[in-house]
């Protein structure tokens, strides 16, 4: 009997080992999902195990007279303990695999929903299911539709900015961070930031207004949505602030912008060390509104960065193009001066590129044709032509202006006949100044270089133009005189054109010299110049003169 309890004991100790594994490969499937190793048993092969002991056990268990117990009937409460112990963790494990089943399902139909644009992302939102019969039965799981949000454009935002909260606001920062005024700014662009935040970026898609618009309608955007009372708080407080620190939020302004662009584009600035945080696109129009306000109130901000704008190439290149034009038009609606200042600096050298596209060119011209078409331009911009000791049309620009004007006749694009139609105002505002002074006399020199260049280029406009030129640097510095005189052997070509037409149009020019010395002692240069080439050349004089 002893025997047969050790037998009895040690199979009860087997199975307990076996059931625990069971359960542990259970909870392992549970916590893997069926990921991990699992533990494998086979209940046919123990049970043929158990029933050889059995039989082994049966066959040699006797009482002590020689009687033999019940045989295989006294582990018959065993087995039927073990069977349903093995059905019990069976029933358990394929449980464990139906979850782990149910969840894997459901992550997988997660993974292949995708969200839409914020706007329309709730009219795309499709009910998640997932389904894994077992035994009959289905699970499911519905994902409750979010509600829909409501579109709010620019109009209906900017309605809702009320001037004496603004008023108060501006108060209280100015205040706060008195002796701070690039903090200052900007909170004044948080707050249009957040009176701004529901407007999405499908109610306001910049990038294509500003591509897709003319200049005329684009100066307007999106500055045209706030209100007179608005407006005037904001710019009689940015009135008070200096021009350095309006001058540093013009730059970070543009660099939020340029960010947002390179984020639309796809495409990663690497030409700038300086890393700027991208501001939602539903905060863009905070930053417009802002930035607009300050370059129309004040126009000097954008003229005293223009040097970080033509060296950095971060604001370089086609695709930057169309914000450059809208930030110089905010210029000019405070600012003639200053819009065609920057034009002929930032936009004016683009067109003689090789790069430039009909659209961007196009563009160019929009710009200053809205500049000059504006009431009261021409006079404005003559008598603004020098501002604070720099001309609006300096002398390297008036070349440019003077060839894309008159091109070769085989080069001539759509755009040239534009071109013509401005010129005669522009050519006025880079000749403007006061005669005799110095800085006309500056400027007279550096046109006389490229004039008698041009002159000898043999294209009959521009030789037309560029003698006419040359010829006014003659009557505003004598010094013109004594230049010509050391370029004439190099130009003999251009200066017998200049000749040619100072000699017809003698009775116009003659008047408009102080003497007449410096003409006779320029000919007579001339003359000894010539014959001294013709004797060297073995012929005799030729009277050109």
């Amino acid at each position: 009997m002893d025997e047969n309890s050790d037998v009895i004991a040690q199979i009860l100790k087997e199975q307990e080992e076996e059931e625990r594994q069971i359960k542990q490969s259970s909870n392992r499937n549970d916590n893997k999902e069926n990921s991990g190793w699992q533990t494998v048993s086979y209940p046919k092969r123990h049970k043929k195990q158990l029933k050889s002991q059995q039989q082994e056990i049966s066959s040699s268990a006797s009482s002590p007279n020689g009687a033999a117990f019940n045989g295989p009937h006294i582990f018959q409460s065993i087995e039927l303990q073990y069977e349903d112990r093995i059905r019990r963790a069976r029933e358990a494990q394929a449980a464990a695999a139906s979850a782990a089943a149910v969840t894997d399902l459901a992550g997988r139909s997660r993974s292949k929903r995708h969200s839409d644009d914020d706007d329309d992302e709730d009219d795309n939102d499709s009910d998640a299911t997932a389904a894994v019969e077992n035994g009959g039965g289905q699970v499911k799981k519905v994902k409750p539709k979010k509600p829909k949000k409501p579109k709010v454009t620019v109009a209906e935002a900017a309605a809702k900015i009320d001037a004496a909260d603004l008023s108060a606001f501006l108060a209280d920062i100015t205040v706060s961070y008195e002796s701070q005024q690039d903090i200052q700014l900007m909170r004044f662009a948080d707050y249009f930031g957040r009176a701004f935040a529901s407007v999405g970026a499908a109610q306001f898609p910049w990038l294509k207004i500003f591509k897709e618009s003319p200049v005329a309608k684009l100066v307007d955007i999106p500055i045209c949505h706030i209100s007179q009372d608005v407006y005037k708080a904001s710019v009689d407080w940015l009135n008070q602030r200096s021009l350095e620190a309006l001058g540093s939020f013009v730059l970070w302004s543009m660099d939020t912008i340029v960010a947002d662009l390179t984020s639309h584009l796809g495409t990663a600035s690497k030409v700038s060390k300086k890393v700027v945080q991208p501001v939602s696109s539903k905060s863009q129009v905070g930053i417009f509104v802002a930035l607009a306000m300050v370059l129309r109130r004040k126009p000097d901000a954008l003229v005293s960065v223009i040097s970080q704008l033509k060296e950095n190439p971060r604001y370089q290149g086609q695709d930057k193009l169309p914000i450059t034009v809208w930030v110089i038009s905010q210029a000019s609606q405070g600012d003639l001066s200053v819009g065609l200042y920057m034009w002929a600096r930032l936009l004016l050298p683009l067109v003689n590129g090789k790069s430039c596209n009909p659209q961007s060119r196009d563009l160019i011209l929009q710009l200053v044709e809205r500049i000059l078409s504006s009431p009261k331009a021409r006079p404005i911009l003559l008598n603004g032509a020098v501002r604070k000791g720099e001309r609006l049309v300096p002398p390297s620009a008036f070349e440019i202006l003077m060839r894309v004007t008159f091109p070769a006749p085989s080069a001539r694009l759509k755009a040239t006949e534009r071109f013509e139609a401005v010129y005669p105002t522009l050519r006025e505002v880079a000749l403007a100044g006061t005669s005799g002074s110095k800085a006309l006399k500056q400027v007279a020199v550096q046109m006389s270089n490229f004039a008698i260049k041009a002159a000898g280029e043999g294209i009959s406009d521009l030789c037309n133009e560029a003698s006419s030129v040359f010829i006014w640097c003659l009557t505003q510095n004598s010094e013109c005189y004594k230049l010509w005189d050391k370029l004439y052997m190099d130009n003999l070509e251009a200066s017998v054109v200049i000749l040619k037409q100072l000699s017809e149009e003698w009775k116009v020019h003659s008047v408009k010299h102080y003497t007449l010395d410096p003409v006779r002692e320029t000919l007579k240069a001339f003359r000894q110049k010539y014959a001294r080439k013709e004797r060297e050349k073995g012929k005799g004089p030729n009277h050109l003169y």
